[in-house]
């Protein structure tokens, strides 16, 4: 019989996870759909990143990683110009995507795609929009990236900077929240959002911390 590791806990091993999500973009003020499409951050999502990285400038962070979509890495910038470290890409971190609902708004897609509007809205976990993908299958995509992430990192503390999407898949698994539970919780634009990662797993630790952003 093989001994247990110690866990992570009892060698300090414990990864602090800061989880941004990006600044704001056009398509987010019009409530235009996303997903992989390559969307620039807007005046306000800069000043949004440049508050961010005065925020972060002061955290002991090890790493910064973000999804390779420019408004994600655009957010990034300013914090890792501050911290003097590099921004490591990693598509695992992208949004889910929506595939023919991408660049449409909540309202084209709900008059153009009603039954689809329909189950993407009731949280279907193994619906997909067509060239999409399922809630099941972006949700464990995602959380899987997050955990190898912190998997390199014992005893770090990392920065993820990545989309809502992703965001909320990494509350739900922290809370243990269902994959359909109704959403109650905030997802703003570059707030701060804190978590752990142990051997119970994902826990919250802070939730859509924006006090850097007062006044934007």
């Amino acid at each position: 019989m093989t001994d247990r590791p110690p866990p992570r806990e009892a060698l300090g091993a414990l990864t602090r996870i800061l989880a941004i999500r990006h600044g704001e973009t056009a398509w987010n003020a019009d409530k235009r759909l996303q997903g992989h499409t390559d969307v620039p951050l807007n005046a306000l999502g800069r000043a949004q990143a440049e508050r961010l990285g005065v925020a972060l400038s002061g955290e002991p962070v090890d790493a910064i990683y973000s999804s390779d979509l420019s408004r994600a890495r655009d957010t990034a910038e300013p914090a890792a110009r501050a911290l003097g470290l590099p921004i490591l890409l990693e598509p695992a971190l992208r949004e889910r995507g929506f595939g023919a609902f991408e660049g449409h708004t909540y309202a084209q897609i709900e008059e153009r795609w009603p039954e689809g509007a329909q189950a993407w809205r009731r949280r279907d976990p193994d619906f997909a929009a067509p060239g999409g993908e399922t809630l099941l299958r972006f949700q464990a995509r995602c959380v899987e990236a997050v955990m190898r992430l912190a998997d390199r990192h014992p005893g770090q503390t990392i920065v993820i900077v990545s989309h809502g999407g992703v965001l909320d898949a990494l509350y739900r698994k922290a809370s243990r929240a269902g994959i359909q539970a109704p959403r109650t919780w905030q997802l703003a634009n570059a707030a701060i959002n804190r978590l752990l990662v142990a051997d119970a797993g994902l826990m919250l630790v802070g939730w859509n911390d924006g006090q850097h952003l007062e006044g934007l």
